[in-house]
């Protein structure tokens, strides 16, 4: 399983650059809504799908909906954001 930090250095060799504000604010995300490494991923990837940059307030709906929503799998993630129209198919 690969850790949060592995994922954003992951993203950063592809030519993905987060500034540190929106690292800062994924750690806060992750931290605020009791997210595991494996969610927090699952939320930025997500995210930048759907809204083809990182976006915040995004990013934290998608950590709050998670556990609201008994979300505990990538699979169940897409499948969810699929149903609710978030993400294009």
């Amino acid at each position: 399983m690969k850790t949060l930090e592995d994922f954003l250095l992951d993203l950063k060799g592809k030519g993905f650059q987060f500034g540190e504000d929106a690292v800062g604010f994924i750690y806060f995300g992750k931290q605020y809504t009791g997210s595991t490494d494996e969610l927090t991923i699952i939320a930025i990837e997500l995210t930048l799908k759907s809204q083809k940059k990182f976006d915040g307030s995004f990013y934290i709906s998608l950590l709050e909906m998670f556990p609201a929503n008994n979300i505990k799998t990538r699979k169940q993630a897409i499948r969810y954001v699929k149903q609710k129209q978030l993400l294009p198919i």
